[in-house]
């Protein structure tokens, strides 16, 4: 493959920050040819060590926000250090954010303040902007409805919907982004939205360490697995490996505006 692009993944988090530099590698010896790291999970440190990897690193790019499940800490003073974050230029989106009602561990009134205050930030900095969605489909089309998604766009990160949400998200602006959930023998109905969707909406992640894609289901994910969500993506719209690494590595560039030849 000319290039293949893990579009979401958690570095920082504990199961794989001991070892980042070995899981960069192993993704590279994998045909991974970039990666992009999240750190929103837990407190501001996780942001912060999620830029120093990817500032250590070429092909490593870094998002930075407060995940819905801590969105009641998603105060000004965070949003400010994340600004101030967002500064490195290896910064190429604001989040993840969005809404988690399955999980309800922040109150959805925080969960929706929080996502309001990262929609601004993504706004105000010209980035776009990372989504996490679970079982909150229709609030979510609510509140960008109203408010707009960010002019650099965003990405429903780690798609979880039938076809229907799918068509409503990409109405949106949104880019859709398939983890190892794909491959799960249970997903008929998101194979079904991954067929559908626009081919200049699509994009793949890992989401590592969590949700690790058939046959590893169940274990430690990491970027190198990547490849077998690309390859079922890739059997869905029945379009050679290659191509639809290529496809999906240009929508991650374009969302993310990282060139050709990054440095």
């Amino acid at each position: 493959m000319t290039e293949l692009i893990d579009s979401h993944c958690h570095l920082a988090d504990p199961k794989l920050a001991a070892q980042a530099d070995a899981v960069i590698e192993r993704a590279h010896q994998a045909g991974v040819t970039m990666i992009v790291s999240v750190g929103a999970i837990g407190t501001i440190e996780t942001d912060r060590l999620t830029v120093e990897i990817a500032e250590r690193h070429q092909n490593v790019f870094a998002v930075v926000g407060v995940h819905p499940h801590d969105a009641s800490a998603a105060d000004p003073a965070r949003i400010a250090a994340l600004r101030e974050l967002a500064r490195s230029r290896k910064v190429v989106a604001i989040g993840e954010s969005g809404l988690d009602f399955f999980y309800m561990h922040s109150p959805a009134d925080a969960q929706e303040a929080s996502l309001r205050r990262h929609r601004e930030l993504a706004d105000e900095l010209g980035l776009p902007i990372v989504i996490h969605c679970r079982n909150a489909e229709a609030k979510l089309v609510e509140i960008i409805g109203e408010s707009g998604i960010p002019a650099a766009g965003g990405v429903i990160h780690c798609f979880t919907g039938d076809a229907a949400a799918a068509r409503g998200f990409v109405r949106l602006g949104f880019h859709i982004s398939f983890s190892g959930i794909l491959t799960f023998r249970n997903a008929g109905a998101l194979r079904e939205a991954a067929r559908e969707v626009p081919e200049d909406r699509l994009m793949v992640e890992t989401d590592a360490p969590f949700l690790a894609p058939e046959p590893y289901r169940g274990k430690r994910n990491e970027p190198a697995l990547v490849v077998k969500t690309l390859e079922k993506l890739a059997e869905l719209r029945g379009v050679e490996p290659s191509r639809m690494a290529s496809i999906t590595a240009a929508n991650t560039r374009r969302l993310f505006r990282i060139p050709e030849r990054s440095t």
